[in-house]
């Protein structure tokens, strides 16, 4: 066969290949941002991929959620879309229970939704489970079948793997690790209820604890009339400022108070920390560690346990809806 048929028959093989190839499309909804991508089997490089914020003016979320599925749907099959939404959900009805950062989602059935207008399977799961999932499988996570996730930011949500499965509950409620009281007296949380870890130990709770210290008298180098950040806490403390350091101390310790219940309950042989105020882990872990260890019921419990910084960053839920439809679709 010459070189220009044989080029001629490769590139019409090629061009059958990819008319033939499915694709997924993944997509992780945040409180302020949308990011949604196409992934081809075997691959976990997106083909296409973009993001956009989660609200614009007046538009209801469904329509924002819709154009951005819009933006990487391409003439190709696209076989499922799995999408990695926040708050509590039930994942085999579809129906999203409430979202505080997202207005309008109260028993909304968003999985009816997309597949009435897409005409495709879709699976719903909550992000943080789903950023589990996705460390797990193909993040820092890999080869460690017993495992916890957390996110620290604004506020607090994790995910267990155990026994190589996600963990989600009888109605797909489980694993609300950000909602355990650990304060019965404490500040009252975002969800409403009282002294939650989230209350104590997420970046919302380091900031508020410095800006409450601030309007009682105690000094820092921050100015109760500048916006005060869980970053601008952290570089304070790096500073000396000892209200800060206070502040990061007593987010540690809750934390770590948690951790001793998690490893009695769960047994993992790793924890994964992702989200913006785990990057101030110089600060914030040496207080977990101490209060972990003291409340511990045996040293068996840390046996080989390794504590790790999240390895896909901002893409863990994205990869973790990715591997949801990988898990429920029959062939991928």
């Amino acid at each position: 066969m010459g070189i220009v048929n044989y080029l001629k028959k490769s590139e019409k093989i090629q061009h059958v290949i990819i008319l033939v190839m499915s694709y997924i499309i993944a997509m992780d909804i945040g409180g302020t941002q949308l990011r949604v991508a196409s992934f081809v089997d075997g691959s976990n490089s997106p083909v296409t991929a973009n993001r956009t914020p989660t609200r614009s003016g007046n538009e209801i979320i469904l329509d924002r959620v819709i154009s951005a599925i819009e933006s990487v749907w391409s003439p190709k099959q696209v076989k499922a879309l799995s999408v990695a939404w926040p708050g509590p959900l039930d994942p085999a009805l579809g129906i999203v229970h409430s979202t505080p950062n997202i207005p309008g989602c109260d028993n909304f059935p968003l999985k009816s939704e997309l597949e009435k207008r897409f005409k495709i399977p879709v699976f719903l799961e909550n992000d943080a489970n789903l950023a589990a999932l996705g460390e797990w499988k193909y993040g820092i996570g890999q080869g460690f079948d017993d495992l916890i996730y957390f996110t620290i930011s604004t506020g607090i949500g994790g995910g267990v793997i155990s026994g190589g499965h996600l963990l989600s509950g009888s109605h797909g409620l489980a694993a609300e690790l950000g909602h355990i009281t650990v304060a019965p007296n404490g500040p009252v949380c975002p969800c409403g209820q009282r002294g939650h870890l989230e209350a104590v130990a997420s970046g919302t709770a380091i900031a508020r604890y410095v800006r409450e210290g601030i309007s009682s008298g105690r000094k820092s180098i921050l100015s109760i009339e500048e916006y005060i950040s869980a970053r601008a806490v952290s570089q304070a403390a790096r500073q000396g400022d000892e209200l800060c350091l206070e502040a990061f101390n007593v987010a540690g310790t809750y934390l770590g108070q948690a951790m001793a219940n998690f490893l009695h309950i769960f047994n993992p042989s790793m924890l994964i920390f992702g989200g913006g105020v785990s990057q101030s882990h110089d600060l914030l872990f040496p207080p977990m560690k101490k209060s972990m260890t003291e409340l511990l019921m045996n040293s068996a419990y840390q046996k080989n346990l390794r504590l790790e910084l999240a390895g896909l960053g901002d893409d863990a839920g994205l990869l973790g809806a990715l591997a949801l439809a990988r898990q429920k679709l029959p062939i991928t």
